[in-house]
């Protein structure tokens, strides 16, 4: 069956949407879904999500984020030292949404008290869990590798305080002893 939105939308924008999702490029057929239907009736970034979510399963393949390019030591180097201060230390800490669970990689000012991003590392969905095939959390391990030869070169400590399982309640860096 066919949900009301996607009845809704011009045989050319399905045509569009469908190319999208052949494409992995979700955030993009969220963007025409939206656009594609005027006035008030305009739809919620839920109900679109949903209805992309619904033709990949039409189509066949399977909702997920793409694992992301492993880190470069040397361009994360290059935006630390970008910074207007100092890190005092590199940190890693767990984050999740919808799709799942991912590692974020942060440098720590302490004047000002400041994260700044570095970069995201996710290898796959929470879709994992139930195929047994983490632990170990290959993007914690990568973070933690990277992580701690950055702060090595930059000479500040690397924390990171839940590696081996995703707590994004775990202490952070300026919070332990």
């Amino acid at each position: 069956m066919q949900s009301r939105l996607w009845v809704a939308l011009a045989p050319e924008l399905q045509d569009q949407v469908d190319a999208l999702v052949t494409m992995d490029r979700k955030l993009r057929a969220v963007q025409v879904i939206r656009e594609g239907v005027d006035g008030t009736s305009r739809p919620g970034l839920h109900e679109c999500l949903a209805l992309v979510a619904e033709r990949y399963a039409v189509l066949g393949k399977r909702f997920h984020r793409s694992p992301t390019a492993p880190l470069d030591l040397d361009a994360l180097t290059a935006k630390v030292q970008a910074l207007p201060h100092r890190p005092a230390a590199i940190e890693a800490v767990w984050d999740g949404d919808s799709e799942g669970w991912f590692v974020l990689l942060l440098a720590i000012t302490l004047d000002p008290r400041a994260e700044h991003h570095l970069a995201i590392v996710q290898h796959g969905t929470d879709l994992r869990l139930f195929n047994g095939t983490v632990p170990p959390w290959p993007e914690a391990e990568e973070a933690t590798t990277v992580g701690r030869t950055l702060a090595e070169r930059l000479g500040v400590p690397f924390h990171f305080a839940s590696p081996q399982t995703p707590d994004n309640e775990a202490p952070r860096w300026w919070d332990t002893p």
